[in-house]
């Protein structure tokens, strides 16, 4: 059956109806504490699935393609593989990757802006011809490396905020669309359609009326050099919240009706990456070290002190940071507030206290200022909404070691999976039961992914 790995070194954990994943979560850190205080994920492999119903009931008949640089990790890419969802691969090592789950070359788009000419070769070889082109010269390099390419002309949309002006923009104008148009009839190259992306942190729907509007005149002047197009990729920037989704939808329908009814023959695509993955993964972090430091130094530029003289100010080191897990803390603001794992009075005093990864870098810097209990040394911090980022991409950092990661799977959501067809025997055998009273040891068979 596609989607699965034959020799995929994972299994995926099915809780009973008493079993929740905080359960699973107490219970490794029950067994981290005794075998070594490494980090780990929990990922919650239902979670995917509800948010593939609810694309389907909302976004339907869109169909998305995953990035999968959001999340490459193989349970991840295995659940959506068999729920049918599309992928969108920016190298050779994800195009490698989805291809190992059987998935057909329709189902895949190279979507890197800027490709390394050896890659385009591999995608020519592996029949994955749909690819995004945004300017003459990836154009003359698609055409040398790619007889066969199917270009979606990468269109620019106004979406720049204040948080991304400092960010790579990529994408070009309907005016340099003509003239991309002209060099790709010169050399042959096929011209299949348009995609535009606006980010999950713009805030005017707007912005999608003009991508939309950009997009159909682009389908216009392809008519003029006798290019057929039947492919509209809407990006991502979906978030996950499904008010988001909705009002995204809302938005898109009527135009996706003007400008692309469905005698148009035009398929619609998207690629939701964060949408599907980042609340279904969980974090859990030790703190290695510890240390009181002067309140001035900790406190963000333009805050003023607030704190009582005698108050003592912590710094605490974790066994994970911005070379490992929170690697996105180096380019956005981070979106998840650590919770301590360990219980404490509702009374207890709160400490104003900063979190730093265990490079000792200076950029390494997680939680640049919070109010936590104190903590000791061996306590557990856990982060919400981490499945999204540098799951499945090795560290830069020589003595990072990876987190380990467990899947889990409630029982109604593996029904529902059976109810809509895809799963199987082979998938069975990924699976083991986890009873409600939940005691592992270091012997139990646990999901896990190094």
């Amino acid at each position: 059956m596609k989607g699965f790995l034959e020799d995929a070194n994972y299994s995926i954990g099915l809780l009973d109806e008493g079993a929740t994943l905080t359960d699973v979560i107490d219970n490794c850190i029950y067994e981290h504490t005794h075998t070594g205080k490494r980090a780990f994920y929990v990922g919650d492999l239902g979670k995917l699935v509800k948010k593939n119903i609810q694309w389907q009931n909302v976004m339907a008949p869109i169909k998305p393609f995953y990035p999968v640089k959001c999340n490459s990790t193989p349970g991840v890419l295995e659940i959506l593989g068999t729920l049918g969802v599309g992928f969108a691969c920016s190298s050779k090592s994800e195009m490698v990757l989805v291809q190992d789950l059987g998935i057909s070359p329709e189902n895949i788009i190279y979507t890197n802006p800027c490709k390394q000419a050896s890659q385009i070769k591999y995608a020519a070889k592996a029949g994955i011809n749909i690819m995004i082109c945004d300017n003459d010269i990836e154009l003359k390099k698609i055409a040398r490396n790619h007889p066969n390419a199917k270009l979606l002309l990468h269109i620019a949309t106004e979406d720049i905020t204040a948080d991304e002006e400092m960010n790579m923009k990529f994408g070009t104008t309907l005016k340099n669309c003509r003239h991309l148009m002209e060099c790709a009839k010169e050399l042959g190259v096929q011209v299949v359609g348009v995609k535009f992306h606006v980010s999950g942190s713009c805030k005017e729907l707007q912005t999608y009326i003009h991508a939309l509007s950009d997009a159909r005149c682009v389908f216009d002047m392809a008519e003029e050099f006798g290019f057929k197009m039947n492919m509209l990729d809407i990006g991502g920037g979906f978030t996950g919240s499904e008010l988001q989704l909705e009002e995204v939808n809302h938005v898109i329908r009527p135009l996706l009706d003007v400008y692309f009814p469905k005698e148009s023959g035009v398929n619609v695509i998207a690629e939701p990456g964060c949408y599907y993955v980042s609340s279904a993964f969980t974090l859990a972090v030790n703190v290695i070290a510890k240390k009181t430091v002067e309140y001035d130094k900790l406190l963000p530029s333009g805050v003023e002190q607030t704190r009582k003289d005698d108050e003592p100010v912590f710094t605490y080191y974790i066994n994970d940071g911005v070379y490992g897990s929170f690697a996105s803390k180096l380019s956005e603001k981070l979106n998840t507030i650590p919770e301590v794992h360990k219980k404490y009075k509702e009374d207890e005093p709160l400490f104003s206290s900063s979190l730093w990864g265990p490079s000792c870098d200076e950029l390494d810097q997680i939680v640049e200022n919070c109010l936590l209990p104190e903590l000791s040394v061996g306590d557990w911090l856990i982060f919400d909404n981490m499945g999204s980022g540098t799951l499945g991409e090795q560290s830069a950092f020589n003595d990072y070691q990876r987190p380990l990661i467990y899947y889990m799977m409630s029982f109604s959501d593996w029904d529902e999976m059976q109810d809509a067809g895809i799963a199987s025997d082979t998938l069975m055998k990924n699976f083991f039961f986890v009873p409600s009273c939940i005691q592992l040891g270091p012997e139990d068979r646990f999901s896990t992914a190094a």
